[in-house]
């Protein structure tokens, strides 16, 4: 049976599931959403994407969109991405999720060399603090896209962080990190099973 509205299943804390919350909340998309605890997949989700990873959000016609930027173009479709942010983007979900991982994990993978994760990514750092301003308006495309990654580099270490020459880029996760909007999407809800009363995200 297809659901009235969108179904999203998502992780709260994680960062893919947390982009795509951000856009269809930033669109004003109402949906029903779906709490997954990782452990313990929901054989619903599995049924409609067998990857078993968040975020998966199935629209109301049956269409399943299995991956995070899938979700954020079709929810912000409205919303340019110019081809400068969409090779920004691709950086951060490649070489600066790899080095955050490492960055943020040390002891889960084997040392490939004796690279420094965090050096590597800040690379992806400068070329962020780079393009900001001090001006920063209503969340791009890009700033949803990117975020909860960021945002999860700056608090591996915070103390550093606060003491490097990114004086654009905290100010713009300072500003990101205490909108309404990010508030909103933070919300905690407990795992959803089947026979939950439906959580609704409405606008």
């Amino acid at each position: 049976m297809v659901a009235s509205f969108p179904v999203l299943y998502s992780f709260r804390r994680c960062p893919y599931a947390m982009r795509a919350r951000l856009a269809l909340y930033a669109a004003k998309l109402s949906h029903e959403h779906r709490e997954v605890d990782l452990k313990h997949k929901h054989p619903e989700m599995l049924a409609i994407s067998p990857k078993g990873t968040v975020p998966v959000l199935q629209l109301a016609d049956g269409t399943v969109l299995e991956q995070s930027l899938e979700i954020m173009k079709w929810a912000l479709k409205d919303l340019p991405l110019c081809e400068d942010d969409a090779t920004l983007i691709e950086e951060n979900d490649t070489s600066f999720k790899h080095a955050l991982d490492r960055y943020k994990y040390p002891g889960r993978y084997p040392q490939e060399n004796d690279v420094t994760y965090r050096d590597l990514g800040e690379l992806f750092l400068k070329k962020l603090e780079a393009r900001l301003t001090s001006n920063i308006g209503n969340s791009t495309f890009l700033d949803m896209a990117v975020f909860p990654f960021v945002r999860q580099f700056s608090k591996v270490d915070e103390a550093w962080f606060e003491t490097q020459n990114y004086p654009h880029l905290r100010n713009w996760l300072k500003v990101l990190s205490a909108s309404p909007l990010f508030h909103h999407v933070m919300e905690k809800f407990s795992p959803w099973s089947r026979g939950d009363t439906p959580i609704m995200i409405s606008f």
